[in-house]
């Protein structure tokens, strides 16, 4: 140990200096800094101190994978990478094949340590990078490495970390739902006891993103595709500070898909089966009135009696719809009459609004096309007829409105995938979109070689 310290301030550059002006130092910040920068020095003299001692211990050779002889050892052979610490230089062993066969070369330390032949920057700067371009764009994310930890590190660079990790979780997606379609049913999430009395809620609803009409170019007409994305949470209940009860969305997670409904439905359904879909209390679904995210409820749901919840501004929308074209537009009678039935919607029988639609559709005074919008009203709640007491859920604490997934759309998609002038890419959008949803689901450490380490060395996003 004293010989190491003595190596530290032998190492160390102006190593009496940065102590002076530590000694010297007229405000905390200043004092931080000055140990920030003594720290990093110590912290990288002890990194390669111990990769010099791991690299001297004895080396189990392997055997080339050609032609089956065991490696010699041909010395060792200096090994430099990027760190959080600062450049990092090691000399280990390498083997090759006695008998010379091609790539034959092996590095047993390095396997190890984790790390492949190319690598140049180590796991944790690239993790605080991927982490960094989840949120904001990757010409800030460079400035932002540069002034955290001052290493420089060109957007490219950090693009190519994203296209890295986001198709190692694209493959990984699409092996779980190959699985799931097979019958294998994911293992559910643990929970606590409270949280797991909890009902189950899943959403889903469509947000629109800008592309570029051609890969690799920006120029062109800006193409607008629908990005899919569903929530599954437990709904926990707060009172706020006037004594209201307001719900709380616990263990959520997010899907999301750049598709159709029926990409959407398997990614949904697996993250809920994981979330306790099949043993919770409770399960409800809510969406607004698109048919699609209603059939995926009609396949994969309602078998399982899910109650199905139709978003009540929605549903008052098309209301007011029917007063407009049965009160002639926007007359205090027309908004008379669409606030008594909005409140008859929201607190009493929804079948009793239903009704007076089906009265008022017969009235002399109606033109054609007034009367095709009233039916159509009265025919979409007609549908929706199980799916709009919203009395009834009221009194079961079940939410009237989707308000869960349209948040989540505004910043899962909108806060990063819509800002001034962004237009993206399939590949470049579906890589960060997929590293953004595994750092929302808890995940987003496994993608790099220690996660156990990662994964203990802070809070969870959910938590």
């Amino acid at each position: 140990m004293i010989a190491l310290l003595e190596r530290i301030i032998d190492e160390i550059p102006d190593w009496e200096t940065r102590i002076l002006k530590l000694e010297t130092a007229s405000s905390l910040g200043a004092i931080v800094w000055v140990a920030w920068e003594i720290g990093l020095s110590v912290a990288r003299i002890l990194v390669e101190n111990e990769l010099s001692r791991r690299a001297k211990l004895p080396t189990e050779w392997p055997h080339c994978p050609h032609c089956g002889s065991r490696l010699n050892s041909k010395g060792f052979q200096k090994r430099s990478i990027v760190t959080l610490v600062g450049t990092v230089n090691w000399s280990r062993r390498v083997g090759r094949c006695p008998l010379k066969c091609q790539n034959s070369q092996r590095v047993p330390l390095d396997d190890l340590l984790l790390i492949k032949p190319d690598q140049k920057t180590s796991d944790e700067v690239m993790r605080l990078g991927c982490l960094l371009a989840i949120f904001v764009p990757l010409g800030i994310t460079s400035k932002l490495l540069k002034q955290l930890t001052g290493i420089k590190v060109c957007s490219q660079t950090i693009g190519n970390w994203i296209a890295s990790k986001g198709k190692l979780t694209m493959e990984q997606t699409q092996t779980e739902i190959a699985a799931f379609e097979q019958g294998d049913n994911p293992i559910p999430e643990s929970l606590s006891s409270d949280v797991e009395k909890m009902a189950l809620a899943l959403a889903a609803d469509g947000v629109m993103v800008p592309f570029r009409p051609e890969e690799k170019t920006p120029s062109g007409t800006t193409q607008w595709r629908e990005v899919k994305v569903g929530v599954i949470a437990r709904l926990g209940a707060y009172f706020t500070r006037s004594g209201k009860t307001a719900t709380r969305l616990h263990q959520r997670r997010l899907v999301a898909v750049l598709g159709n409904i029926n990409d959407l439905g398997p990614r949904l359904m697996l993250e809920a089966i994981r979330s306790g879909l099949h043993r919770a209390s409770k399960v409800v679904w809510l969406s607004d009135g698109g048919v699609g995210f209603w059939n995926l409820y009609d396949q994969h749901l309602a078998p399982l009696n899910v109650i199905g919840v139709l978003d009540f501004y929605h549903a008052a929308g098309h209301l007011w719809s029917a007063a407009a074209a049965y009160k002639d537009g926007r007359t205090r009678e027309a908004k008379n009459w669409f606030k008594q039935w909005r409140h008859h919607l929201r607190h009493g029988d929804s079948k009793e609004v239903i009704l007076e639609l089906e009265k008022v559709l017969p009235e002399g005074c109606l033109t054609p096309s007034q009367r095709q919008i009233i039916r159509r009203v009265h025919n979409y709640l007609k549908t929706h007829e199980n799916h709009i007491t919203y009395k009834s859920f009221e009194a079961d604490a079940i939410p009237r409105g989707s308000g869960m997934v349209e948040s989540a759309c505004k910043w899962l998609i909108q806060q990063r995938f819509k800002g001034v002038g962004m237009r993206w890419s399939f590949d470049g959008f579906n890589h960060l979109l997929h590293l953004r949803l595994a750092w929302v689901n808890g995940r987003f450490d496994d993608l790099f070689s220690d996660a156990n380490f990662f994964s203990n060395s802070g809070p969870s996003p959910n938590s």
